[in-house]
């Protein structure tokens, strides 16, 4: 079992990275990295001995949030409430691949990580909100799991986050318009 500080240092480089990834054009450098957590690139190594453990560190490490977070999310906000952070979430998600992206894609390739496993995990995060929602009468019965995250990536892909975080939250919130069940006239 790691020491207390080794896990604390692992955490603290996989913060660093996946901010880092957030804002980066291209894929950093694993320097780059290091020197951004304020380490030297041995201790990043021993930690993450290849770009591949980083990234896939750091994908991981945001698959747990976007599942997890939909039920703390849940357990915390009214269902349209959480599905409109849980969306936030998914933003940043979506923004640490963008320095990644050409790693990522060739591990998903190469099958290091497996893609279809993260959709449904995705989509049963979703799955969790909309029914808390369909319940609560808060969100459209007739929507699903599916409808939201392909909207969501066409959100992020024209109103990427870096940048466009206005427009994407002006986005985010007419999705989050429709999604909420009719009103009728008394």
């Amino acid at each position: 079992m790691p020491r207390a500080d080794a896990t604390r240092n692992r955490d603290q480089l996989l913060a660093v990275a996946t901010r880092v990834f957030m804002s980066a054009d291209a894929e950093p450098s694993m320097r780059a990295i290091a020197r951004e957590a304020g380490v030297g690139i041995a201790t990043l190594y021993r930690h993450f001995p290849t770009r591949e453990s980083l990234v896939d560190a750091v994908y991981r490490d945001q698959v747990v949030r976007l599942t997890t977070g939909a039920r703390e999310l849940l357990d915390r906000l009214p269902p349209a409430a959480a599905m409109r952070r849980w969306m936030d979430l998914f933003g940043d998600w979506i923004a640490a691949k963008n320095g990644m992206l050409d790693t990522l894609l060739a591990m998903i390739e190469s099958g290091e990580i497996a893609h279809a496993q993260t959709r449904s995990e995705l989509l049963a995060a979703i799955t969790m909100i909309l029914d808390a929602g369909h319940a609560a009468g808060d969100l459209r019965s007739d929507v699903t799991a599916e409808d939201i995250a392909a909207s969501l990536i066409g959100i992020f892909t024209v109103a990427p986050r870096r940048g466009h975080e206005a427009k994407a939250g002006r986005l985010l919130d007419l999705l989050m318009d429709g999604l909420r069940p009719a009103t009728r006239p008394a």
